[in-house]
C-alpha cells in the first residue's frame, strides 16, 4: 500500500530506487556489490565468519567457570542458535546471490528484517531477543573484517558499480553523522532519508555537496519503510512517497529527466564570468570538505575554495589525529588542483555534531556538555589543544609555497582569541624558518557567525584581512535554534529581520574598512538570497560546487545598482514573509522559498 512521509527538503531532486536500511551503528560497514563470479567466494567468507563465531562461542563456554550463573551459559546457547538459524545465515545468502551484496552489507540488511520482525512480536522475552541477534551480527562483521585485515569500526570501504538495468539504491537511516557521509561520495546510493537532522545540519550540507537528492528529519521513516521497499524521494519539497502507483511514478520519472535536462543547460554557463547586468563582477567560490573535491570545482567553473573544510581530515581515523605531514599534503593537493586560484582553509571545526572518534584527553572532560553547539569547539578546541593547532597552522603554512592560502577561523567572539591566534601564527613561523620550511604571506580572516562577532566587528577588521559570514550558525546563534533539531526546524529562518540586519552590517563594515568580506553558509548557494546579498553588497559568494550554475544564472540577469535601492525597505520590514515578497519584487523573477 502506498503512503507518504513528509520531512524537511536538505538537497534538490528526485531520487527513484529500492530502500536499503542500515542502523546508524552500522553505516561504516563495507556496501558495494560483487561480481557475479565472486558470488560462491563471497558466501564462503560470510560462512568463514560465522564459524570463526561459533568457534569462539563454544570456546567461551567450556572456558566458564563452575560458579558461573548458569544463565550465562543459555545465553551462549541462545546465540549459538541464532548464529545457525537459516533465517539468518541462508537468509543472507540469498541476499548476496540476487542482489550482489557483498557479505557485510548482507548480513547488516538481513539484520534489519529481523529486527523489524522482533520489534512487531508481542511477546516481551521475545522482542528483547533482538538485541542478542544485534550482538551475534556485531560479531560476524568483527570476523569479516579481521579476516580482510580492517579493524571492526570506520574502514569500510565503499565502491562504485555501474549496475546496467539493477535497481538504484536509496538509504534510509535513522542519523547519518558528518563522517558517515563522506563515504557516500562514490557510493551505490542514489539519495538518502533520515529521522531526525535539520536544513542546515553538517549531514544535510555534505548531501547537498554530494549533489545528491535528500529528506531529513522525517522522525518515522526508519520505521514505516521496510527493507526493499520502492521509494520516490522529491527533494524539492520533503516528500517521501513509499510504493508509489504507476502513475506517480511515471510522473517523477518525468521530472527526473526534466531536471537532467535543466542541469546541462546550466553546465554551460561554466566559462561564463559571473557579471551582473550593471557590470559587477562577481566571485564564485567552492566549499569543499576534502582534497579530491577540488577536481569538482573547477568543472563547475568554480574561481576559488572559500571554505575548505579541514575537519573532515580528522574524520573516519579511528580516532588518530592526521600528522602534520599527512595535512600538509592535503592542503597542497587541494591548492595545485585549484591551478592558482585562491583556496580559504578553515581550522578544524569540531564538536557539536562533528566529534571525532575519539577526543583528547582535555575534551573528553567535555564530552557530555548539555549543549555541544556552544561547548568546546571550532577555535575554542584548537585553542584548548595548542600542540595540535600549531600542527595545523604550521601544514597550512608549508602549502602556501604552492599557492594562494588564506587562513579562515571559525567560531572567534573575543579578541583575545585573535591575539592568542596571532601569537600562535607568530611562533609557527619561527618554527618554519628554523627548520627551513618555505612559506609566504597568508591573509587571516575570521567567521562571523556569532551575534557578538558581528557587533564588535569595526574591533576585529583592526587584526584580520578578511571576513566570511557562516550564516548557518550565525542564524543558529542569534535565533537560539539548533540547527540539527527537527522539533525546531520551522523557527530556523534566514528571513528573520535580526538576521538580515547582522548580516548587512557586516557587509557594509567590512567594504567600508576596505576588507574582502564573503558568504559561505548555506544562503549563498540559495537562488532564492542571491539578490538580497546582492543588494547588500556582497561580491563574494562560496557554495558547494552543485550550486553554482544556478546562483550564477541568477546573477547574470541581477542588476545590482536597482538591487541596492530596495534594500532599506527591505530591511525595515518587520514580518519574514513581507521581507522575502520585497527581497524578490526587487529582483523580478526568482519564486519565493518559504520556511514556515
Amino acid at each position: 500500500m502506498s503512503f507518504q512521509v513528509f520531512g524537511i527538503p536538505v538537497s534538490r531532486g528526485v531520487a527513484i530506487g529500492r530502500a536499503v536500511l542500515v542502523a546508524s551503528s552500522r553505516l561504516d560497514v563495507a556496501h558495494y556489490f560483487i561480481n557475479e563470479a565472486d558470488i560462491e567466494a563471497e558466501i564462503a567468507r560470510c560462512l568463514r565468519a560465522r564459524d570463526e563465531v561459533a568457534r569462539e562461542l563454544s570456546a567461551l563456554k567450556v572456558d566458564l567457570p563452575e560458579d558461573a550463573p548458569h544463565e550465562l551459559a543459555a545465553l551462549l546457547d541462545v546465540h549459538l542458535m541464532l548464529l545457525h538459524d537459516e533465517a539468518l545465515t541462508g537468509a543472507t545468502k540469498q541476499w548476496i546471490v540476487d542482489r550482489h551484496y557483498n557479505a557485510e552489507w548482507a548480513l547488516s540488511a538481513q539484520l534489519e528484517v529481523l529486527a523489524r520482525q522482533f520489534d512487531e512480536m508481542e511477546d516481551d522475552y521475545l522482542r528483547e531477543r533482538k538485541a542478542d541477534l544485534e550482538q551475534v551480527v556485531e560479531r560476524i562483521l568483527d570476523a569479516l573484517a579481521a579476516e580482510s585485515g580492517k579493524t571492526p569500526r570506520g574502514a569500510a570501504s565503499v565502491t562504485q558499480r555501474d549496475f546496467a538495468g539493477e535497481d538504484p539504491l536509496l538509504l534510509v537511516a535513522a542519523d547519518i553523522a558528518p563522517a558517515d557521509m563522506l563515504q557516500f561520495k562514490r557510493s551505490v546510493f542514489h539519495g538518502f532519508i533520515t529521522d531526525i537532522g535539520g536544513k542546515t545540519s553538517h549531514t544535510a550540507i555534505v548531501a547537498r555537496s554530494l549533489d545528491i537528492p535528500a529528506v531529513v528529519g522525517t522522525r518515522e521513516a526508519s520505521r514505516l519503510i521496510r527493507q526493499d521497499d520502492w521509494v520516490i524521494i522529491d527533494g524539492d519539497s520533503g516528500l517521501v512517497i513509499v510504493d508509489p502507483s504507476p502513475i506517480v511514478l511515471e510522473e517523477y520519472r518525468f521530472r527526473q529527466r526534466q531536471s537532467e535536462l535543466e542541469r546541462a543547460r546550466l553546465a554551460r554557463l561554466r566559462h561564463t564570468p559571473a557579471v551582473t547586468m550593471d557590470g559587477e563582477r562577481i566571485e564564485l567560490h567552492a566549499n569543499i570538505e576534502l582534497p579530491t573535491d577540488a577536481e569538482a570545482a573547477v568543472v563547475a567553473g568554480a574561481t576559488g575554495v572559500g571554505l575548505f573544510r579541514s575537519e573532515f581530515l580528522f574524520m573516519n581515523r579511528d580516532g588518530e589525529l592526521p600528522s602534520e605531514d599527512e595535512q600538509f599534503e592535503a592542503y597542497k593537493a587541494a591548492v595545485e588542483a585549484m591551478r592558482g586560484m585562491p583556496v580559504t582553509i578553515r581550522t578544524v571545526d569540531i564538536g557539536a555534531d562533528k566529534p571525532l572518534d575519539r577526543m583528547s584527553a582535555n575534551e573528553l572532560r567535555h564530552e557530555h556538555v548539555l549543549n555541544p553547539a556552544m561547548g568546546l569547539r571550532a577555535i575554542r578546541w584548537s585553542l584548548a589543544e595548542p600542540s595540535m593547532f600549531r600542527q595545523q597552522l604550521r601544514a597550512i603554512y608549508r602549502a602556501s609555497a604552492f599557492g594562494k592560502i588564506r587562513l579562515l577561523i571559525p567560531m572567534v567572539a573575543h579578541l583575545a582569541e585573535v591575539r592568542q591566534i596571532l601569537e600562535s601564527i607568530k611562533r609557527v613561523q619561527q618554527q618554519l624558518n628554523d627548520a627551513g620550511h618555505a612559506y609566504t604571506k597568508v591573509e587571516l580572516g575570521v567567521m562571523i557567525e556569532i551575534p557578538a562577532a558581528a557587533v564588535m566587528l569595526p574591533l576585529l577588521l583592526k587584526h584580520v584581512d578578511f571576513v566570511s559570514i557562516g550564516t548557518n550558525d550565525l542564524i543558529q546563534y542569534t535565533l537560539a535554534i539548533d540547527r540539527a533539531d527537527e522539533a525546531v526546524a520551522h523557527l530556523y529562518d534566514p528571513w528573520h529581520p535580526a538576521v538580515l540586519q547582522l548580516i548587512a552590517s557586516s557587509i557594509a563594515q567590512a567594504r567600508a574598512a576596505g576588507k574582502s568580506v564573503s558568504v559561505c553558509g548555506e544562503m549563498a548557494g540559495d537562488p532564492a538570497f542571491t539578490d538580497l546579498l546582492l543588494s547588500m553588497g556582497l561580491r563574494s559568494f562560496s557554495m558547494h560546487p552543485a550550486q553554482i550554475p544556478s546562483v550564477k544564472q541568477r546573477i547574470l540577469r541581477a542588476d545590482s545598482a536597482k538591487l541596492a535601492g530596495a534594500l532599506p525597505a527591505i530591511l525595515a520590514s518587520e514580518d519574514p514573509q513581507e521581507t522575502a515578497r520585497l527581497a524578490l519584487s526587487t529582483g523580478g523573477q526568482a519564486a519565493v522559498r518559504t520556511f514556515h
